[in-house]
């Protein structure tokens, strides 16, 4: 089923994962979108972050999975950056490569069909 996930970043300027070789180093809304974008579309990141792991031939190959047809887009709104991200990935993948790239600075607004 394609979702459409409707994001809020308080902070971009902070909006950091955990670990820096992975996390989002962009400089405004379009890099964090193409970022995203990326991170749903191909196994770049999740294949960097499997290898890191202590053990990565145990990591579930279904937390892999992409959607070449994702699509991301996110503006400047107020004091905080909304981002818009459609894809059929489950929200536990969505949550799993968002927290790699900018940690727990976003937070869900919003979720409906695609």
């Amino acid at each position: 089923m394609r979702s459409h996930y409707y994001l809020s970043i308080a902070d971009l300027a902070h909006a950091h994962g955990p670990v820096p070789a992975l996390s989002y180093d962009g400089a405004g809304p379009n890099d964090l979108a193409a970022a995203v974008q990326n991170a749903m579309r191909t196994t770049d990141l999740f294949a960097h972050w499997r290898a890191l792991q202590d053990e990565p031939e145990d990591v579930d190959p279904s937390l892999g999975t992409v959607d070449p047809q994702a699509a991301a887009s996110a503006r400047v709104s107020d004091l905080h950056t909304d981002l818009d991200l459609i894809t059929d990935l489950p929200m536990s993948i969505v949550r799993h490569r968002l927290n790699l790239l900018i940690g727990n600075s976003w937070q869900l607004r919003d979720m409906r069909k695609a």
